[in-house]
């Protein structure tokens, strides 16, 4: 609680990194529930568009709106995250997921 947390993720591709690249952030509370979308990342030529919840960050909406950071770098295999100011209740399931077809 208070200081930032680093969600680390690295990957690895068969194939060359495409402007089909994705990556996923998703949350499950420890309570339970639903899964919740934290970030997208969607590569496209020469550009990098970073989205949370479908909604160009920053955004105004959202458990962890405006507390999440891309600290990543997908062209050396990093998908991480961080997590500022994170709360006992953010307490729960994160996942990564990354997708780069034709690797899935």
């Amino acid at each position: 609680v208070g200081e930032d947390a680093l969600l680390k993720c690295s990957f690895r591709s068969s194939s060359p990194l495409t402007e089909s690249l994705l990556v996923d952030w998703t949350y499950r509370p420890l309570s339970g529930g639903p899964m919740e979308t934290v970030v997208r990342f969607i590569a496209f030529p020469s550009l990098y568009i970073f989205h949370y919840q479908s909604v160009p960050h920053p955004t105004p909406a959202g458990k962890f709106k405006d507390r999440i950071l891309w600290v990543g770098n997908v062209a050396n295999g990093d998908a991480s995250i961080v997590i500022q100011s994170p709360e006992l209740s953010d307490n729960g399931t994160f996942i990564c997921s990354v997708k780069n077809p034709p690797d899935v």
